[in-house]
């Protein structure tokens, strides 16, 4: 690891992160993940909700907060009292980034608009995430990841045809627009290390769902299709499925190139496929869609997934298992390149998670420690960042403050 990137490349940046719940502190979890020094403000009575949410809570503790707080300071500010927003003032005359996830009007109700804290702080870079941004007639209603899903188009397209649109089983809406946040902050801070000038960057859930939405839009506009639910297939793109096992377990295979198509008849010992009509092209596959999925699905039945990888493998086609957590724990290609740490955890002990990505040659990221509990560091950020003495944090302390 290059010297002056200790941590990874954001060394030495500083984020200020008063986000609760995913979208923002998913935000703050990335730049966090590459160096940057992240201060998390958190109310003094509970903190972020994200604390208490999880299925599974051993010892009382959240599973999910220690992923997402991970590399975090946590610093308790009452953000409703003016104290508590002279303290926030205070901690971004000193930052590089501010991110934020509350409802738009609620930074400029607290005295922190953007346009006040770029005078205190010209270079700021202000992440301001939400379900539908800062401006239009929807901005001001209340959304969670799941509403900008279902507007973003995500939601319709998945699932089977036969049921109602699904969730996708994960918090995918506030991932992509943290994601998108986080790489619009580092546009931001490149162009505020060069002019001295920072920028609000506004990263909206149900756009960054749309940002993903591949021809759905000019599909519409320019056919009248509009894309539904298709289950487990790509329409006209075939075989790519999910094909059934001898012991009911599912093998994906991919083989629509008709390069790999050719690897695959080979494989099943089927050569004359190739020459098909039915099967020799892109496209011909893709019309007989149906028919070939169960032919193939007709020959990986009669094998142990164990035993159809291999074959599959060996003859270069791509293919391979639906993991759940105990494949991944189990899986060699995931513990040679560590895509799982494990991280010491107070109260739980060795606590696995998942690693940092992208990986990066010379200055890469990494996990220093799991999420913080409330109001850790709130002492030792306001002596050493703001140099407060310690009769006067004893002072905002009494005052519900901090």
């Amino acid at each position: 690891m290059t010297g002056s990137f200790p941590d990874g490349p954001l060394t030495g940046v500083r984020v200020v992160e008063a986000g609760v719940l995913l979208a923002g502190p998913f935000c703050a979890q990335l730049l966090g993940d590459f160096g940057a020094e992240v201060i998390k403000v958190e109310q003094p009575d509970g903190g972020d909700p994200m604390r208490q949410w999880g299925r599974e809570k051993p010892h009382g503790k959240s599973l999910w907060f220690p992923v997402v707080a991970r590399n975090k300071k946590s610093v308790t500010c009452n953000l409703r009292m003016p104290e508590g927003q002279q303290l926030m003032r205070d901690l971004l005359a000193g930052a590089d980034v501010f991110v934020e996830n509350f409802r738009p009007g609620t930074l400029e109700r607290w005295g922190l608009a953007p346009e006040e804290l770029h005078r205190i702080n010209p270079r700021l870079v202000v992440v301001r995430v939400t379900a539908f941004g800062q401006d239009g007639p929807y901005a001001s209603r209340a959304g969670y990841g799941s509403i900008g899903e279902a507007m973003g188009g995500i939601r319709h397209v998945t699932g089977d045809p036969s049921t109602p649109p699904s969730r996708i089983g994960v918090s995918l809406g506030d991932s992509l627009a943290g994601t998108f946040a986080a790489l619009g902050a580092m546009m931001a801070l490149r162009v505020a290390s060069s002019t001295g000038q920072g920028q609000v960057v506004d990263s909206a859930i149900y756009e960054s769902v749309l940002a993903l939405m591949e021809s759905l839009v000019p599909e519409y506009a320019l056919t009248g299709y509009i894309r539904e639910r298709t289950g487990s297939i790509l329409p006209n793109v075939a075989p790519s499925n999910a094909y059934p096992t001898r012991d009911g377990a599912t093998v994906l295979i991919a083989a629509n190139q008709d390069t790999v198509f050719r690897r695959l008849a080979a494989v099943m010992g089927r050569p004359e496929l190739v020459d098909d009509p039915r099967y020799a092209t892109h496209a011909a596959r893709g019309a007989h869609q149906a028919e070939l999925d169960d032919l193939i699905a007709a020959w990986t039945v009669t094998f142990e997934p164990a035993a159809l990888l291999r074959l599959l493998h060996l003859g270069g086609v791509p293919a391979g298992s639906v993991y759940t957590a105990r494949e991944m724990l189990a899986d060699e290609h995931f513990a040679a390149r560590e895509a799982i740490v494990e991280l010491d955890h107070p109260e739980m002990g060795a606590f696995p998670m998942q690693n940092v990505a992208p990986r990066l040659s010379r200055t890469p990221g990494r996990l220093r420690s799991v999420g913080p509990r409330l109001g850790e560091h709130t002492d030792e950020v306001l002596r050493q960042v703001l140099r407060l003495a310690d009769d006067r944090i004893t002072e905002l302390r009494a005052a519900g403050a901090i």
